[in-house]
């Protein structure tokens, strides 16, 4: 707890800080944007906007890493920069320029002064200094008047000062969570931009889809054409050759009837293989934990696998997990060097989420390679997202985690009995009552011999009873915040292991 109070203490300091830059920056913006919309330097806005752009970025990731309160990014995509005609000319609407700058500075512009989130940054950089510093600087306030108003030594000043200096101290270690959830409500993505977003998102998605169903039909055609096809015309030309043979050479007759049983296998194990990698016959009758232990097993490398699922998912995010498997399999045999891999499938919450862990080499760069490329299209199709840690020298750890992979009806949350629902309320509610007023502020006044009864319960009883009621009544409260804190915690343990 202490440790927490000074953490907090910490982080409001530093936000503080923060807020003071933004009055620097501020300052800056505004004479720039004189400048740009006042005298036509324009020329200096961009650079403005970027300016701003990475303040307010490293606003939405300190609110994340300090009070957990995660902030998409607002903005809409910058423009692709503008492509020369065949004779070398950039067009800009009805203009021909000979080099890409005033048609990149253009769509620069436009992108940027039409885009909201552009002005809401600035809004957010002149609202932070006096909102989010005072937010942030409250605890060290609070403190700092508790502390001059104990300095003046009279019972109630006394009372006062001790009651802020504790209430900050309280207050201190839930203040970045506060302040982040300020972030949020000026640089989060609006609703319209975060539709805009997922529409882009969507489309996006839909092309590399179905870019990734044509690539894999021209696959299968091209594997049935130059395998299966070809065995199959090989053996129908032997079996007529044979059919030739069979009256005046029986011998060699059965020399190519032998060949073609032979092509035969050949062909039916060339077809097992290619529907293995269309859907792979144990993947759909056991499972995804049974065929990657089936698939470990044809692995050169020594692969463990831990299984641990409620239920089977769906089948499509069931098949795009076990390519994914196969496929950083395959990475870590081919490029890792690796020699033992670990294959973890867990679940969180309606998630599925798989660890693939090898001792390889390490240094694996998505930008760099087709097949980390193209897991990362084949799970943008379910939303699924993948995160590679993959130092020089290894190991490489993959983690991919696919949303919503189970069957609405077999996430069960855990919940609270009704009583005790009711009862977290009221401990939450009402914990103040008997541990502030009743408990420490009846206890200040007893020891310092304040007249002043007011509405102190315990000081209108008779003199053995008043110790025992105050003592009783902060018991009461520490014992009402202590169940309140301890089933809360309880409550998101359990709904974060449940499916």
């Amino acid at each position: 707890m202490v440790l927490k109070t000074m953490v907090g203490f910490g982080r409001g300091l530093a936000l503080v800080t923060l807020a003071v830059t933004n009055l620097v920056m501020l300052a800056v913006s505004a004479v720039v944007l004189v400048l740009c919309f006042g005298l036509g330097m324009i020329f200096l806005f961009p650079a403005t906007v970027r300016m701003v752009r990475g303040r307010a970025r490293q606003a939405r990731q300190i609110a994340g890493a300090w009070s957990g309160v995660e902030i998409d990014a607002p903005y809409s995509p910058a423009p692709p920069p503008p492509q020369p005609q065949r004779d070398g000319w950039y067009r800009e609407g009805r203009q021909l320029y000979r080099t890409s700058l005033v048609p990149s500075f253009n769509r620069t512009w436009n992108w940027m002064t039409k885009d909201p989130a552009t002005w809401r940054d600035f809004a957010w950089l002149l609202a932070e200094p006096p909102v989010g510093g005072l937010l942030a600087a409250s605890p060290l306030i609070m403190v700092g008047c508790g502390v001059v108003l104990v300095r003046v030594w009279q019972p109630v000043e006394v009372l006062a000062g001790v009651v802020l200096a504790i209430a900050g101290v309280l207050v201190a270690p839930r203040i970045a969570r506060v302040h982040g959830l300020w972030t949020r409500l000026l640089l989060a993505p609006t609703k319209k931009a975060r539709l805009a977003n997922e529409v882009r998102h969507l489309t996006q998605v839909h092309t590399e889809a179905v870019d990734s169903q044509a690539a894999e039909l021209r696959r299968i055609e091209r594997d049935l054409h130059d395998g299966a096809q070809a065995r199959l015309v090989a053996i129908g030309m032997t079996l007529g050759a044979a059919e030739e043979l069979v009256d005046s050479d029986p011998t060699a007759a059965k020399a190519l009837i032998a060949k073609v049983r032979e092509a035969s296998a050949a062909s039916l194990i060339e077809l097992r293989q290619l529907v293995r990698g269309i859907h792979p016959p144990v993947l759909a009758e056991r499972g995804l934990g049974d065929a990657v232990r089936a698939l470990a097993l044809d692995s050169p490398l020594k692969v463990t696998v831990s299984v641990e699922l409620p239920v089977r998912p769906e089948a499509p995010v069931e098949s795009a997990a076990y390519f994914v498997i196969t496929e950083l399999l395959a990475n870590a045999s081919r490029h890792g060097d690796a020699r033992n891999v670990a294959v973890d499938i867990s679940h969180r919450r309606s998630a599925l989420r798989v660890t693939v862990t090898d001792d390889g080499h390490g240094g694996a760069d998505p930008s760099r390679g087709s097949g980390l490329r193209g897991i990362e299209r084949r799970l943008s199709a379910f939303d699924g997202v993948l995160a590679l840690n993959s130092p020089p020298g290894g190991p490489t750890v993959a983690t991919v985690e696919l949303p919503r992979a189970f069957p609405a009806d077999a996430v069960r949350r855990s919940t609270l009995p009704v009583w005790k629902q009711r009862l977290l309320a009221v401990c939450w509610g009402l914990f103040w009552l008997p541990l502030f007023p009743q408990g420490l502020a009846a206890m200040f006044s007893k020891i310092f011999g304040s007249d002043v009864r007011s509405w102190f319960l315990a000081l209108y009883l008779p003199e053995p009873f008043q110790w025992p009621v105050i003592l009783g009544m902060i018991a009461l409260g520490v014992a009402m915040v202590s169940f309140a804190v301890m089933t809360t915690k309880q409550m998101k343990e359990r709904e974060g292991s449940c499916v």
